[in-house]
């Protein structure tokens, strides 16, 4: 329940002050879809600590750079990762991170107190009245966003509680979530997309119900959607193939699926009318960014603009350019390099002033690296990234392109070009 979240991550930030840690400390979290990833991100955010939320998939590599930009002084993870099995990849850290003093980790362990244990004790909750909590400026940074990490590691992308929020405010009303929304989070918690577009934060705020999945695959969800029966789920493209072709499908009701968002790669044309005529819903495609901006095709937009565009952007603040290699606009209808501001992107990356540089033009315009086309109707078209295209001849051709022809084929599930 709500009531149930709240005190929980009243608990463990009553815990968390009580050892030290207060506003504009840094902490590494790294858990699975799971209830505790809510409580410990609201836990944080009333002491105003800021995470960095890392994906299950990452190992050393993604973490150590983690702790080198953050210098955190804590860090929660699960025992099922292979790094936190015992204390040997923390003493590493440790020895680099001069700041790093505490660790809790979800499930059974020898070595680290558990988290469990702190969402539960009692006596944490008797002593938050007496502990240093207070407000917090909504133009400060609220926690760290991933980028794609098309340059190498994943850069560390500062969010502010009023970015975010207005974000997360501004989906709702795009997708027309209330009370009665039921959210199959089938995607990484952590991912921008199912935690903000609108998804588990857009759910807290509506009032309505999150149904957390350990993966995306049919396996994971079809019981899910039968047992729970959320209204709405988001997916990528692979995974919207995955439960097409499952065997399993035909064994389980999903009818009470209405809507399923689809995002972080184009979904090609065929594969949208087929979803939407084989699972009996209506397609909503997202495409955003972890740096802000949101793009949605809307709920009674036409056939065509939900299978073929990627949407327009949710706040009528949004700002969209697209232009030639020289920041020069091209005319409309013709594929060009997407930058934009707005109320909710961001204003540069953590600790990266060299690329900041190049990431963004005199007059403050992100540039997003995505090549797209826009419609007459304001809608987007993504027809690649910026290093992804093919020249033949002086002629210019999206990996993008070639790959939607490729999956026209019935036998093709995926391909990459």
């Amino acid at each position: 329940s709500y009531a149930c979240l709240e005190k929980e991550a009243t608990r463990l930030a009553s815990y968390l002050a009580a050892q030290g840690l207060c506003a504009g400390d840094t902490a590494i979290v790294q858990l699975p879809n799971c209830y505790e990833f809510y409580v410990v991100f609201f836990a944080l955010q009333k002491l105003a600590v800021l995470p960095v939320n890392a994906l299950m998939n990452h190992n050393q590599v993604e973490l150590t750079h983690y702790a080198a930009a953050l210098q955190p002084k804590l860090i929660i993870a699960d025992t099922k990762h292979s790094l936190f099995g015992d204390s040997q990849f923390f003493e590493q850290l440790k020895a680099c991170t001069p700041q790093l003093q505490y660790v809790l980790l979800r499930g059974q362990s020898t070595w680290a107190k558990e988290l469990g244990e702190k969402l539960h004790a009692s006596a944490c909750f008797e002593h938050f009245d007496s502990l240093p909590f207070r407000k917090h400026q909504a133009d400060n940074v609220a926690f760290f966003q991933l980028s794609g990490g098309s340059t190498g590691t994943p850069k560390l992308i500062p969010r502010t509680h009023n970015d975010y929020y207005y974000s997360v405010r501004q989906s709702v009303e795009v997708c027309q979530w209330n009370k009665q929304t039921r959210y199959l989070c089938a995607l990484p918690a952590a991912h921008n997309f199912p935690l903000s577009s609108p998804g588990a934060l857009g759910v807290f705020y509506a009032g309505g119900t999150v149904i957390c999945a350990p993966e995306p695959s049919p396996s994971s969800c079809f019981r899910l959607i039968e047992a729970h029966k959320p209204n709405w789920a988001a997916l990528v493209p692979p995974a919207v193939s995955l439960w097409l072709d499952s065997r399993e499908r035909q064994r389980y009701d999903l009818s009470s699926l209405t809507v399923l968002q689809v995002g972080g790669a184009k979904l090609s044309a065929t594969l949208a009318a087929r979803m939407e005529k084989e699972l009996v819903v209506t397609l909503q495609q997202v495409f955003g960014m972890a740096e802000g901006l949101v793009n949605y095709t809307r709920l009674d937009d036409d056939e065509w603009t939900r299978h073929h565009t990627q949407g327009r952007p949710m706040s009528a603040a949004d700002e969209i350019r697209i232009v030639d290699e020289n920041n020069q606009p091209v005319p409309q209808g013709e594929a060009g390099l997407l930058t934009t501001k707005g109320p909710y992107t961001f204003r540069g990356y953590l600790n990266a002033e060299l690329h900041n540089l190049a990431a963004f033009t005199e007059d403050g315009f992100y540039c997003s690296g995505d090549v797209v086309k826009q419609t007459a109707s304001g809608d987007i078209i993504v027809e690649g990234r910026d290093k992804d295209q093919i020249n033949k001849g002086g002629e210019k051709v999206a990996a993008e392109e070639v790959e939607n022809q490729i999956l026209a084929h019935p036998a093709v599930h995926d391909c990459a070009v």
